[in-house]
């Protein structure tokens, strides 16, 4: 199997979780410390080829790899464009030659954030941000260069082991500050790479080609995430105050709701992804019976 995007949050988590009996070639951008594979630009159908040739056959591909800086998009459009959405059609195009399943995972940011109720797999797209409308083209060039292989697994919120994000950052600020100011006016389901990761594995190896949507279960707030974080973490002497988006302005826009309903995955499985507290708990180290 391959997984690209290997040196990053989730791609690595992948590789940690890979089933019994499975062999794996990592592959990134550049080369890192646990990358089988040599830095491979994806956007190059040459190079994709040269990967497939060299490190191949695969029998799968589960491809992690993004540009994820959600709010530098906005005046890197171009070149999120050319790793969101170009590379998906030519790891496409590359997996339909020898038709074997392609896993791309994708965002709740190719849904408006208009809805009322957990987003289903087959609800209008309409996303409102320069990273949601180079995710959804990804999408689409992947559907269409190997429509029937390409499973699309959207996800949200991610944090986990390795890599930067919204935990961590929260623990980082409270060692100085006694007050946050945390968004409570954006809703979706915080998903640990702990849960995530295990559940594309199985989309890999018994779903079918469509969309998946992949979250913990429940839904919070931004405010909801950081209060729980710092409640886990046993930080207990800074206050987290709730505030609008509109007072904490960001370049891109976000979804104001952008819940999945995962039913479709939890079919797959057998079972749903683990409640967003829990699964917040688990990876912080502690236990809630919340």
């Amino acid at each position: 199997m391959l997984v690209t995007g290997a040196a990053g949050m989730l791609g690595s988590q992948v590789l940690l979780c890979v089933p019994d009996g499975t062999e794996v070639c990592g592959t990134d951008l550049q080369e890192a410390p646990g990358v089988d594979a040599p830095g491979v630009d994806l956007a190059d159908p040459e190079q994709v080829a040269r990967l497939f040739r060299d490190h191949g056959p695969f029998r799968g591909v589960i491809h992690t790899a993004a540009y994820t800086a959600v709010d530098r998009a906005e005046e890197e459009e171009e070149l999120a464009l050319r790793v969101n959405g170009e590379a998906c059609g030519v790891l496409a195009a590359e997996c339909a030659k020898t038709d074997v399943p392609l896993v791309l995972v994708s965002t709740d940011f190719v849904f408006d954030g208009a809805g009322t109720r957990p987003y289903r797999p087959d609800d209008a797209v309409g996303p409102v941000s320069a990273y949601g409308r180079t995710k959804l083209a990804g999408e689409r060039a992947a559907t269409a260069a190997h429509p029937g292989g390409t499973r699309i697994v959207r996800t949200q919120w991610l944090y986990g082991p390795r890599g930067k994000h919204f935990p961590g950052t929260m623990l980082a600020l409270a060692k100085d500050r006694d007050e946050l100011r945390v968004v409570a006016d954006q809703k979706g389901s915080p998903t640990s790479t702990l849960e995530l990761a295990p559940a594309l594995w199985a989309v890999l190896e018994r779903g079918e080609a469509g969309v998946y949507h992949a979250a913990c279960e429940g839904e919070a707030t931004w405010h909801d995430f950081a209060t729980a974080t710092l409640e886990f973490a046993g930080v207990e002497d800074v206050t987290v105050h709730p505030c609008t988006t509109a007072e904490y302005p960001t370049p891109a826009k976000r979804p104001a709701y952008s819940v999945l309903d995962c039913s479709r995955l939890t079919e797959l499985r057998g079972k749903p992804l683990a409640p967003w507290r829990e699964a917040l708990s688990t990876y912080l180290g502690t236990s809630t019976d919340s």
